[in-house]
């Protein structure tokens, strides 16, 4: 009898798959450039910094610890020296920044 403007516009028709799924992609698309891949290289780049850790860099742990490395450990630990005489151990995952790096010894 009468058609209400809901069913006229779907009887337009109109493709699934344009209408749902393109959309979807672009939506994923955008966050994976703006959200996922940028926070991925980050952490990259922290690995690397704590890969990289030497005896003598100057380092700040998460909790605000400002010391020298004196000594790295297989087990994912470092000892700290935060004062002359006092060294504590921090999980290696705990060092948020490299204030100084040392310079590599020449052979």
């Amino acid at each position: 009898m009468f058609v209400t403007p809901a069913h006229a516009q779907a009887a337009g028709g109109g493709d699934v798959f344009t209408s749902l799924v393109i959309p979807m992609l672009l939506i994923f698309g955008i966050m994976y450039f703006l959200l996922i891949r940028p926070q991925q290289k980050k952490l990259k780049q922290e690995q690397a910094m704590r890969d990289a850790l030497r005896r003598g860099d100057q380092v700040i742990t998460t909790g605000g610890i400002v010391g020298k490395v004196m000594k790295v450990r297989e087990d994912d630990e470092i000892e700290v020296e935060v004062s002359k005489g006092v060294n504590i151990r921090v999980v290696r995952h705990a060092i948020a920044a490299v204030k100084s790096k040392t310079e590599p010894a020449e052979s």
